[in-house]
Formats: structure tokens, sequence, C-alpha cells
């Protein structure tokens, strides 16, 4: 299958079309998805619209080999983690997928990445192998064609400095850090940035400090850093695709990704518009692993399409997991 034209959607029969195509070679080809779409007693040819394609439980990305393509594997993403834990594995067969992804998805959204100056704070991620995040950040780093884009990682003192240069030379800048980096920064520096300059939150604590909800991390770094908007990128490892927030916690995806909620007790059933319960994904640029893939946040959808994220479940399996045990 062609992936570049899922890149091309233009509208809800476009996307409805690819996704039921995707399913289709998916099921041929994933064997641990064919598996888990009979145990439900869903096949190839019983799917007949969107709302019918089963959504894998993300967990499977830690416990199997999910891909659905016989070509090499080029890279393999891994989560982070902590010790003793099992981490999220995804086999990338086609790295060209996941750069046209970020690519388009960040021209989507914020324009040419060569109007924009890239720093990156993310430490812990720095620090391991198989980051998909630094991975599309390097990418972005170097698209920007600008000596002065680049990595932090632990010179927080001199990443102040470029900061407040290019504020003077009223550049344009994406400041794109991992949450509990970007809380250290507003406590150990005092400055104040300007609309010219896009903080973008990746999420995540890491261990590093206490998780809080996303509404009160937004108002303490508009704080720290004297700013009106904090903007957020929506990604996981399970992922080649991401939906960003330009504020207020909004997320919105690219037309080649759509979020849907199920019942938070029951990762088989769907939920409704303005109801809160599990986030189902369907990411078409995850062509060669699985599409369609039941996640453990919560949240809910808007009447435009939009979707929020409300928290997390609490260390349990998404209902469905365990069928592949039977």
């Amino acid at each position: 299958m062609q992936s570049d034209l899922f890149f091309s959607i233009q509208n809800d029969t476009e996307f409805e079309r690819s996704a039921l195509s995707v399913f289709k070679h998916q099921y041929i080809y994933n064997t641990i998805y064919q598996r888990f779409c009979n145990l439900l007693g869903i096949t190839k040819t019983s799917v007949k619209c969107i709302d019918d394609i089963p959504y894998l439980p993300i967990q499977f990305f830690k416990q199997e080999k999910i891909i659905s393509t016989t070509e090499e594997v080029q890279k393999i993403f891994t989560s982070s983690g902590t010790t003793g834990n099992t981490t999220s594995k995804h086999y990338v067969s086609d790295l060209t997928v996941y750069e046209n992804s970020f690519r388009k998805g960040f021209q989507y959204f914020y324009g040419d990445i060569t109007n924009y100056i890239v720093l990156a704070l993310l430490p812990s991620y720095l620090e391991r192998d198989g980051s998909s995040l630094v991975y599309m950040a390097e990418k972005l780093i170097l698209d920007s064609n600008n000596s002065e884009s680049g990595f932090y990682l632990h010179d927080t003192k001199k990443l102040i400095q470029t900061l407040k240069q290019l504020i003077s030379k009223e550049k344009k800048v994406l400041l794109l850090g991992v949450s509990f980096a970007l809380l250290d920064l507003i406590e150990d520096y005092d400055i104040k940035l300007n609309d010219r300059v896009v903080v973008m939150e990746t999420g995540g604590m890491k261990g590093r400090r206490k998780e809080i909800i996303r509404e009160e991390l937004h108002q303490i770094l508009k704080d720290g850093f004297k700013i009106s908007k904090i903007h957020s990128e929506y990604g996981m490892t399970e992922l080649l695709s991401q939906a960003y927030s330009k504020g207020d916690g909004i997320f919105y995806c690219p037309p080649w990704m759509k979020v849907s909620i199920r019942n938070p007790e029951d990762a088989l059933t769907p939920s409704g518009v303005n109801k809160t319960g599990g986030i189902n994904i369907i990411d078409l640029a995850n062509l060669n692993s699985c599409s369609f893939l039941a996640t453990q946040d919560l949240g809910k959808i808007n009447d435009n399409g939009s979707f929020e994220i409300l928290g997390r479940f609490d260390h349990s399996d998404i209902r469905g997991c365990n069928l592949m045990a039977l």
C-alpha cells in the first residue's frame, strides 16, 4: 500500500475509505491483530464501515512484535520506563513514513519549519536510545536549517542566553520541552518570553516530579514564562503521528489521524461526543504496524472533532488484552 496517499486525505469520506483499506491489509499481514479480531468474532469481510473496526489495546506493543509487513525493520522505537517495567517497542520498517508524518503534521498546524529556530529541552529522552520524540526533534532541528537550533541537555544556562538573544532579535522560536524540564527552567531562571516563542510541552514527569493535571501545569508554565498560551504535542512510541494543541489543552489531529472515545470499562464498547472515556486512535501512518489502537489515556471528544486528555487508567490493563491468552 502507498502511504503517501494518506497524507493527501481531504475529508471524512476519504479517511474512512483509507481506514477500511488499511484494516484489510493489517488483518491479512499482522498475525497478532488478526488473532485479536478473530477472537472478537470479527473478520476481514465482516467490517463494513469504520465503526466496525476493532482497536488493539496498546499494551500489545509491550508483549508482541506488532508488524504488518515482511520488509526488514529499519528502526525500533522504545518507550521510556522505570526499572523492571516492560517497555513498548514499535518496529518501523519504513522511516520515511514517520518522517513524512511528523513533517507534514507540523507544517499542517504551524507552517514551514524553516521559519522557526528549534530549541529542544528533552532530558531523559536524550539519555536513552530509541526515543521517537528525539528522532523527530533531531530532524526538525536539521530541517530548520538554522545554526542556532539544537538540543540542550543539561546546559540550561546556555539555553536561557540563547532565548534572550533570539527574543531581542525578534526571531520565531519553538521551545520543545518535556514537562519536568520546563518546570525546572522557570524555577531556576527568571525570563520573560514573547508571542514569537512557541513553548510546547510534550508531557511526562518521568518520575522526576509529582504528576499534575495539564491545566495546572500550563498555568504554572504561563506564569513562569509570562506568556498567554502553552502549546502541547500529543504523541507516543506506538504512534507515528502527533496531535497538537495551541493552548487550553484542546488537541487537533492531522487529516490522517482520528480520535474516538470508548467506554472506560470496556475497550470494545464505543462512547459518544462530550462523554469521558478511553481514547481510541486511528493513525494511518502506522500502516506497517497497527493503525487502530486503544490507548490508556482518558479523555473526551468535542463537537468539532477536537479532543482533551483528562488522565490515564491507573495500573490496569484495558479489557481485551487477556483475549490473546484464551
